[in-house]
Parts: C-alpha cells; structure tokens; sequence
C-alpha cells in the first residue's frame, strides 16, 4: 500500500510568502514528522508511512516552500532558516506536542538545529542519510557541488536556465546513485526515486529555483553549524541513526561520525541506497518504531 491511498488530512500553511503542503496521518504520537531534501518532496516517504500507521503512530509529511506540492514563489528568499521556520509552522498549524524529526538529505540541517534550540519539543530524533556539517569526511554529489561552488555559478547558470542539460545532468547524477543498488532495489528506485526528483525539477512550476538558492548557500550553511556543534553534543535526547550503506557518498563513516555527536544515540547500517526509506521501508521503519 502506498501513503497516497491512505486517509490523510491535507492542509495549506501560510508562510510570509506562499503557503506548505503538508499531510496529517493520525495515529498516537509523539508524531513522525518526516522532512525531505535538495532534489524531491514528501513522496520520498510514499514507501515507508504505510508501516509507521500501521504501527498506530501519528505521521506528518510536507514539502518545504519552493518544492514538491508546496506554492513556489518566484519572489521567495528561500533558505535554511526559512526551512526551520517552515518546520514551525507545521507544527504550530497541526498543533503537535513533542514530535520525533526524521531527516534525510539537506533536512538534517532543520531537523539537528530545531532538537538544538527546542530539545523540550522533541521527544526523540532520527537521523537517516543527511547532511549537517562541514566534516572531513563529507562527500557531496557532484550536482550539489556544481551548484553550491560560486567558483562554478555560470557553468551551473547555464545548465539551470536549459531544460535538456539540466534533464543530462539529472539522469547523469540519478546513475551514480543507482548504480551500487542490490539488482532487487535498481527497478524500484529506477520505478519511482527517480520519476520523483526528475518531476520535482522538470515539471512547471519547478523546484529548480528553490534548489539552485539553497545549494548556493550550502557550503556556508555546512561551516554555520560546525560552529553548533557543541549545542548537538549537550543534547540529552535519544538519536537513532539509520544509514544506507550503499550510499556512494554520505558513506557509512559519515553516519557514525554523526552519531557520535551525540551523547545518547545508535547507529544501524542498512543493506540500501541513499533513499533507504525506499529502498528498504520495512527495516527502516522497524528502527524507527523499536
């Protein structure tokens, strides 16, 4: 079963410029409340929601202003603070108590920093294949590099401004996380991963302008919370980190280092890609839910 053929509420948030989408699957909290990042949208978590409402848990799932079904204002200054502040409202308009953040990619950096300036509003924290930090050990995809390089800014102006590179370029970086996928995990992700983030770019209004701003401020944002690092380590929550281990770059090493950050935490490897809530729901929800 698929999240989308599941009863959910869906409401639209207002933000100082446009308005979230977000869904609300009721169950008994502390709510999941599940962030996605640079490339896709909430349909990420299509495979992993149906096992967390099967558990009787609460699940919130959104898109972030200027991606997936969330208004794209042309107009918007869209940033890593304001992607906090999107987590905010949706948990002010749902009116949560204490939340269980999941991350994954880019979304590391508002799940981390909002357990770091609210540890009473979070119940626990849970970390999957995500980006925080500027560490020696952070390998980016080249994409992401092209883009958040200001050595680089015309090279990627030009890809952004035409449709058939940036298609390339995205089917380009799809492969080179595809190809150290298991054959059983390739068709799925090829099936769906894949038409998710090509949609999330090629389809009007796009998410490239969203993406192109909040690469071009990663590097800075990576340095801005390795200065924060002693408001993760004083954390006294519990953090679980579950990592794919096929990711061919946020590697396994990456995960444990970032589990180490925390006083209270577990690392769990999973036999999966990047999006390991795809490629591997049923393991990862376990993790969660145990």
């Amino acid at each position: 079963m698929s999240s989308s053929s599941m009863t959910f509420a869906e409401i639209r948030i207002p933000r100082e410029k446009g308005r979230i989408y977000a869904r609300d699957y009721a169950g008994a909290e502390p709510a999941f409340v599940l962030m996605h990042g640079f490339p896709d949208n909430l349909h990420i978590w299509d495979d992993l929601v149906p096992y967390l409402v099967a558990a009787g848990r609460r699940v919130v799932t959104f898109d972030f202003l200027g991606f997936g079904a969330s208004e794209k204002p042309a107009d918007a200054a869209y940033s890593f603070a304001q992607q906090l502040g999107d987590l905010e409202a949706v948990i002010e308009a749902f009116g949560l108590g204490r939340i269980v953040p999941v991350a994954h990619d880019s979304s590391g950096i508002a799940a981390i920093n909002f357990a770091a300036e609210h540890p009473g509003k979070v119940d626990s924290l849970c970390i999957l294949n995500s980006a925080y930090d500027n560490s020696p050990l952070n390998v980016w995809p080249e994409m992401i590099v092209l883009f958040a390089d200001p050595r680089l800014k015309a090279l990627a102006g030009a890809f952004a401004q035409n449709p058939g590179q940036l298609g390339w370029l995205l089917d380009w970086q799809k492969q080179k996380f595809e190809d150290p996928l298991p054959t059983g995990q390739k068709k799925h992700f090829e099936d769906f991963i894949s038409r998710v983030i090509a949609d999330n770019f090629l389809m009007q209004p796009s998410s490239g302008p969203a993406f192109v701003q909040m690469a071009g401020q990663f590097f800075e944002e990576l340095q801005r919370n390795t200065t924060r690092l002693h408001l993760v380590e004083a954390l006294e929550l519990p953090v679980k980190v579950i990592w794919g281990q096929y990711d061919p770059y946020l590697n396994v090493a990456m995960g444990k280092e970032r589990a180490a950050y925390f006083k209270n935490s577990s690392f769990h490897a999973v036999p999966a890609g990047h999006w390991l809530q795809s490629d591997a729901p049923k393991q990862v929800a376990e993790l969660m839910l145990s």
